[in-house]
């Protein structure tokens, strides 16, 4: 999972084993294959698994080159959790209740069931985004594509090993899956509260809160999801979600203008994370997940790329055009629209998928800044 895009619900950051070569829009096929083969060996040897099996090891799996003391005190297993659930990296998914909160009229902003509704949403999302990270991590442990993506030749590191609780060794898998399960039973509870609460109760919001909660944790764990093709609808459907569905439960309809915000929030989601995904094509495809990037060849994964980019500006600009949104909308995403264009061009040219994944994440703020303006203008209006 994309631990390090600004989100999600749902991929997986940083760094891989894969060539800049072979993400960018140039790079030949063999060097992929090479690699793959390579980490997928290493995989085993460190996992003591057959790749793509997804099947767990032999106890102990998170010891090994990299592995260290325990988390003890209170603070120290505090730190070692909120790493376990991403919390640094995917603060920018609450940034969805900023955006539906300014999408609500005035009136409605500050009304004692709609601050109600809305925090205990944010509470259950809380839980599920944690538990989403956390079985992701054991799920990553477990089948070696953490080692493979984490670690290279001889234990070196490739990217900070803090990140990995169960890699460095500080929680233990039994205590991340424990971890896991609570945050999502935290989670329903919440979310049961928020609908509970809630001045409204479409049964479409109903229905899309529940898929998150089923569907989302699902996506490294029990139907494994990502393995099967569904990974990018996971990333760009959620975040869409945990902004329409509140804003249903506090509204009972779903304006275009939302709508489009909306779809907007989960596709800046996925232009970070696809760009993840194309440099941890070894260790993804070493044990069976199923990405664009794991399966395209570096062209189809570069137009795939450069589809969801265009998809960006033209619903930006069509929603302006068409009526889904004020016909001002567009120029307060134009500094959006500028750093999604520089984001791809400069990585049709130079294949640096994690500087695109950083201006990926700036683009995404940028935006939501965008949006955030555009919602306290049409309302102040």
């Amino acid at each position: 999972m994309d631990t390090g895009s600004p989100s999600g619900a749902v991929g997986r950051s940083g760094t891989g084993t894969d060539t800049p070569r072979r993400a960018g829009g140039a790079g030949a096929r063999a060097d992929g294959v090479t690699a793959t083969r390579t980490s997928g060996a290493a995989t085993d040897a460190a996992s003591g698994t057959r790749s793509g099996a997804g099947t767990a090891p032999s106890a102990g799996v998170s010891s090994g080159p990299a592995a260290g003391p325990p988390a003890t005190g209170a603070r120290g297993r505090l730190v070692a959790y909120a790493r376990l659930a991403k919390f640094e990296f995917v603060l920018d998914y609450y940034l969805s209740m900023v955006v539906l909160w300014t999408a609500l009229a005035g009136s409605v902003r500050f009304a004692p069931d709609t601050l109600t509704t809305l925090l205990l949403f944010l509470l259950g999302e809380v839980g599920v985004i944690s538990a989403v990270m956390a079985l992701d991590d054991v799920n990553g442990i477990r089948d070696g594509s953490d080692r493979a993506n984490y670690l290279g030749t001889g234990g070196t590191p490739l990217r900070p090993l803090e990140r990995k609780p169960l890699l460095t060794g500080a929680l233990t898998v039994d205590q991340a899956t424990r971890f896991g399960y609570l945050s999502l039973l935290w989670g329903a509870v919440f979310w049961t509260s928020a609908a509970l609460a809630a001045p409204e109760r479409p049964l479409w919001a109903l229905v899309v809160t529940g898929l998150v909660l089923f569907a989302g944790f699902q996506y490294s764990w029990g139907l494994k999801l990502s393995y099967r093709g569904f990974g990018e609808v996971l990333i760009m459907g959620c975040p869409l979600v945990i902004v329409v569905a509140p804003y249903g439960f506090v509204t009972g309809h779903l304006p275009a203008t939302v709508l489009v915000q909306a779809v907007l929030f989960g596709l800046w989601q996925i232009l970070v994370s696809c760009y993840s995904n194309t440099k941890d094509i070894s260790g993804d495809a070493a044990v069976g997940r199923s990405t664009v990037a794991v399966h395209a060849s570096a062209r189809g994964n570069l137009l795939f790329i450069g589809a969801l980019s265009a998809a960006d500006l033209l619903l930006t600009v069509g929603a302006s055009a068409v009526g889904w949104a004020p016909w001002w909308f567009f120029a307060a995403l134009l500094p959006e629209m500028a750093l999604r264009l520089r984001q791809f061009t400069s990585f049709s040219r130079n294949g640096d998928a994690l500087l695109a994944r950083r201006r990926g994440v700036v683009a995404f703020r940028t935006g939501v800044a965008g949006i955030v303006l555009a919602n306290l203008i049409h309302f102040a209006s």
